[in-house]
């Protein structure tokens, strides 16, 4: 698929104020993984964003030849750029050496984005994992794109991850007309874990420390000239000057940083004050983990809602009679002039597809790099390995008989999911134990078979690099299409057993008979007790029997 395909295939019509409440990523550095990988996550979350693997295959180009940029989130044409003589093959947001980028939108100040400007944040994203063998060069490349073409977006946080190393970069415009960017780019410690979610993390950062930091020359030039800054250079802060916090910043994106410290450190009542505003104190851009991290954890820490904190959605009445930990958008609403707002966690409906990404530098390029993917909420899927070496998608995460946003399709997975998931969401305690039996059941296969497979693609390997693409493609298209086809049997299973308000009885996996081989008598397990207490308080004697 060429890029102008993919930014209109990704058509995704959104207002600046939504998409700055939307996408997390999570980042663990070599030491502080288990099994001594980096691991990086991404949610791209969105109403209007239908969520599928995007491909781009590796390519050689004449001279000469231009390349069109549409902005990703709308399809809007931009403009064309010189195209590289030579493109890597790209499978979702990771590359055939491991690279991965992800990214969060900051938004910083409205006055700073640049309408002339070519290319916007998707394009930076995929072009890069297109031109670039690491990290770093993914940052030059990055960088010297918007100085030669303008940067169109608002503010962004991107994580830049290679087998080695893991680094976030911040980058801002410098407004209409002005080409090029402001940005500074920090390399996490491999020890360490970090985290950005809507907001701005980098504040005071080591100018001379120039092999874990980058930045722009103007970085500080930049915001005195503009009035944002007028401290000493040491005192500067990228965050203060270009994205200064308010309350939603604060409290809906912060606090999924917060959430993630909060699960692996001992250190998350120390950040708790910031996050709740009665702390001004910003939390360090990475910490240490009191426990090394696997793949798994990341995963699990990408369908968290605070469960067991102060900002647990699942214990009040925005919960409903079945304790869902979700409520519905906008975050924030207003009851008698009075504005109230919703908490915003990690895991969230709207998601259009969600990844954790493992990179190893002990394997070849090939068996690295795993893409663990699926389209929809984190909380609500299972996640599937993709090579990163893969060049053919599996159907069912393609626009597959023609399914968009609002094109439903049974072969779709984005659909599937989805499909699953809203039956779910409304009665979540009654059913998220069934969702989740299948879900571990996959995903522990999963984990499973990986040790295996892999040495058997090393071995192919030795052999010839391209056997062992083919493999792995293979394993990658097949796990993707076994997953997608158990997920459309829960789906089955959770409309036969929950049909009209009541449960089957299920015993060994089926459902069950009576003695004449008629189905057993139906559970009618009403509401939960908590909910029925709270329905009397506020109904009173209205429903009471005489």
């Amino acid at each position: 698929m060429n890029l102008k395909r993919l930014f209109l295939a990704s058509c995704v019509v959104l207002a600046a104020s939504w998409k700055a409440e939307a996408c997390t990523n999570l980042i663990v550095g070599k030491n502080a993984s288990a099994d001594g990988s980096t691991i990086i996550s991404y949610s791209a979350d969105s109403y209007g964003l239908f969520g599928e693997l995007y491909h781009f295959p590796a390519g050689l180009h004449k001279k000469g030849k231009l390349l069109d940029i549409y902005e990703w989130d709308t399809g809007k044409y931009l403009g064309q750029i010189a195209q590289a003589k030579e493109t890597y093959n790209v499978i979702g947001n990771m590359n055939e050496h491991q690279l991965t980028i992800g990214e969060t939108t900051f938004g910083g100040r409205p006055e700073l984005v640049d309408t002339t400007g070519v290319i916007d944040y998707g394009s930076l994203i995929y072009i890069a994992l297109q031109r670039s063998r690491n990290a770093r060069q993914a940052i030059k490349v990055m960088t010297d794109l918007v100085q030669e073409y303008g940067y169109y977006s608002s503010g962004e946080s991107f994580t830049i991850a290679d087998p080695n190393e893991v680094w976030i970069m911040e980058m801002i415009g410098k407004g209409p007309g002005v080409r090029g960017a402001v940005w500074v780019a920090v390399r996490v410690p491999d020890d360490c874990i970090s985290a950005h979610a809507n907001q701005s993390r980098i504040h005071q950062f080591d100018m001379n420390d120039k092999e874990n930091c980058l930045y722009s020359s103007d970085v500080i030039s930049f915001a005195r000239e503009k009035g944002y800054f007028s401290g000493v250079n040491k005192e500067f802060s990228f965050a203060d000057a270009y994205a200064p916090l308010d309350f939603g910043a604060r409290r809906f994106c912060e606090a999924r940083v917060w959430s993630y410290y909060n699960l692996f450190t001992d250190r998350g009542q120390e950040f708790l004050p910031y996050i709740q505003g009665t702390s001004n104190t910003p939390m360090p851009l990475f910490v240490k983990p009191n426990r090394k991290l696997s793949v798994q954890d990341v995963q699990r820490a990408m369908r968290d809602h605070y469960e067991g904190t102060p900002l647990d959605l699942s214990n009040d009445f925005g919960a409903g009679p079945y304790h869902a930990p979700y409520r519905l958008s906008p975050l924030t609403f207003k009851v008698d002039d009075e504005e109230y707002f919703n908490e915003r966690p990690i895991s969230t409906q709207q998601s259009g597809f969600v990844f954790v990404a493992q990179m190893r530098a002990e394997l070849p390029d090939p068996v690295g790099g795993v893409l663990w993917f699926g389209t929809d909420d984190a909380n609500m899927i299972s996640f599937v390995p993709v090579y990163c070496c893969t060049n053919r998608v599996p159907e069912c995460f393609t626009r597959v008989d023609g399914a968009d946003y609002i094109t439903f399709s049974w072969n779709s997975a984005f659909w599937i999911y989805n499909w699953v998931a809203n039956m779910v969401y409304p009665r979540y305690d009654l059913m998220i134990g069934d969702l989740r039996e299948v879900q571990q059941s996959l995903e522990q296969s999963f984990f499973t078979a990986q040790p295996g497979i892999e040495q058997v693609a090393q071995e192919l390997y030795k052999k010839d690099p391209q056997e062992a693409v083919r493999f792995l493609t293979g394993y990658t298209n097949q796990m993707a299409q076994s997953a997608f086809e158990s997920w459309k049997k829960l789906g089955e299973f959770l409309v036969v057993k929950y049909n009209d308000g009541v449960t089957k009885r299920v015993k060994n996996g089926r459902f069950e008979r009576n003695a004449i081989g008629q189905p057993a008598r139906v559970i009618r397990q009403g509401y939960p007790e908590d909910f029925l207490k709270e329905y009397v308080r506020q109904t009173g004697e209205r429903y009471k029997v005489n």
